[in-house]
């Protein structure tokens, strides 16, 4: 794929999640960076901090036909944006400009009070805050004269009938996009909406903003993508647990997905698979920080042994016991077809000659899948349970990785264990109960903190 280059250089994309420009004076500093040089670039811009949660549940009073409280909800949010805008924009025209941006919006929201609910209008309801954002974020850089165009996210990034984002189609209709603003060196866009195989509004789910822009810088093949948030960089381990963490400088793309997909909240697990297939390396930075290194994720690892703990929540353990199962083939197969039928997810697998256990990160349709897995064999479910994830580069021929590892968490029961199905990863399944001890004894056996 070739390189879209303006004026000879390469564009670099450079995403500003919800707190970065939560406040008048985090949009100030996000505008100071995005001109800091000359390079060209696609800006990609999360809704303000709490937006998507004040919609949900506006989005939700409608859901339950609550609509007193919706109308309530959509009073204050607007409130929040009037108030915002007076500390944002300093200008006569600009004010204007804002205004006429809010009422459009939250016309729609007071509109909506009158429609039936339906799961499309709630993903219109969604859709507000990065458009809020963006729209917001432009007239406050036209008030200070930096030249820039705002691209419309709807009109290129789009979604398959299987939720599945195609990076060619991305490719095509945002080269349409920039064409149309040949003479522009600077684009600011929406992260997390986009529109479905049906043409709707839709979105990328919880967290989509880093999608967006992983999903923009392989269309594009952009010169890096920066994901900028309020810590600087990926931890070792969880800082909200324990007391002495430090940033990861560097990390492969394998290591930075298993470290997304098992809990490290600084980044979206499904914004690593573009950006390693298009070979964009993505950095992680501080917008509170600038100067900050931060984390560079690329295809080089950079360094050998365990790099960082992650863990994930939520977890649900499903054992499948059966005599059956001894030197049976195509067991394996029809358990899996179950959890395949009901499109759930399985993180961890281990076996033993009688039984199979499985963990799954959603309930939704848990009673279903045991309806049909009791046919094979007796199946036991470990609810309230936390995968602890411990990831780096060659963990396997790392000497004494393993017995560190052990020693370390012996006092904590163990459910599960991975270990062999990636060279940069062992998977350990506890009770919930015992994460934060397992985070705090794994930070002090295997790196001395």
């Amino acid at each position: 794929m070739p390189q879209l280059r303006r004026r000879g250089g390469i564009m670099k994309i450079m995403k500003f999640g919800g707190t970065s420009v939560g406040k008048p004076e985090r949009m100030h500093q996000v505008s100071q960076l995005i001109t800091a040089d000359d390079e060209s670039k696609i800006v990609v811009l999360s809704a303000l901090s709490g937006t998507t949660n004040n919609l949900v549940e506006i989005g939700n009073a409608m859901a339950t036909n609550n609509k007193a409280e919706a109308k309530q909800l959509i009073e204050k949010l607007e409130n929040h944006y009037k108030d915002f805008v007076l500390q944002l924009l300093k200008t006569e025209s600009g004010l204007q400009s804002a205004g006429r941006v809010l009422q459009e919006h939250f016309e729609f929201l007071y509109i909506i009070l009158r429609i039936s609910f339906s799961e499309s209008l709630n993903r219109d309801i969604l859709a507000q805050g990065e458009l809020l954002s963006t729209k917001l974020f432009s007239i406050y850089l036209t008030e200070n004269n930096i030249d820039h165009a705002l691209l419309p996210a709807l009109e290129f990034m789009t979604i398959d009938a299987y939720d599945e984002p195609q990076v060619g189609a991305i490719k095509v209709k945002l080269a349409q996009q920039l064409k149309q603003h040949s003479d522009k060196k600077l684009f600011i866009t929406q992260g997390y909406i986009c529109r479905n195989a049906r043409g709707e509004v839709d979105n990328l789910k919880r967290g989509g903003s880093d999608y967006s822009a992983s999903l923009i810088a392989a269309a594009i093949n952009a010169s890096v993508c920066e994901i900028w948030t309020d810590i600087d960089g990926m931890h070792n381990n969880d800082p909200r647990v324990v007391n002495k963490t430090f940033a990861i400088e560097q990390l492969s793309f394998e290591e930075a997905a298993e470290l997304a997909y098992f809990g490290a909240k600084i980044l979206h697990p499904a914004s690593i698979w573009p950006a390693q297939f298009y070979n964009v390396p993505v950095r992680l930075l501080n917008t509170m920080e600038p100067s900050a290194k931060g984390t560079l994720i690329a295809e080089k690892a950079g360094s050998v042994g365990v790099k960082a703990v992650a863990a994930k929540d939520g977890i649900t353990a499903i054992r499948v016991k059966s005599s059956r199962m001894l030197l049976a083939y195509g067991f394996l197969r029809k358990v899996f077809e179950v959890f395949e039928k009901y499109r759930t997810s399985i993180d961890m697998i281990t076996t033993s000659e009688v039984a199979v256990s499985v963990t799954i990160d959603n309930d939704v349709n848990l009673k279903e899948i045991i309806k049909e897995l009791e046919p094979f064999g007796t199946v036991e479910i470990d609810t309230n349970h936390t995968i602890v994830s411990i990831v780096g580069n060659e963990i396997a021929e790392t000497k004494d990785v393993m017995k560190k590892l052990f020693d370390a968490i012996e006092p904590i029961p163990v459910r599960m264990v991975s270990y062999g199905g990636s060279r940069h990863n062992v998977s350990l399944l506890i009770n919930r109960s015992y994460k934060d001890q397992t985070l705090q004894l794994l930070n002090s056996g295997l790196f001395g903190l």
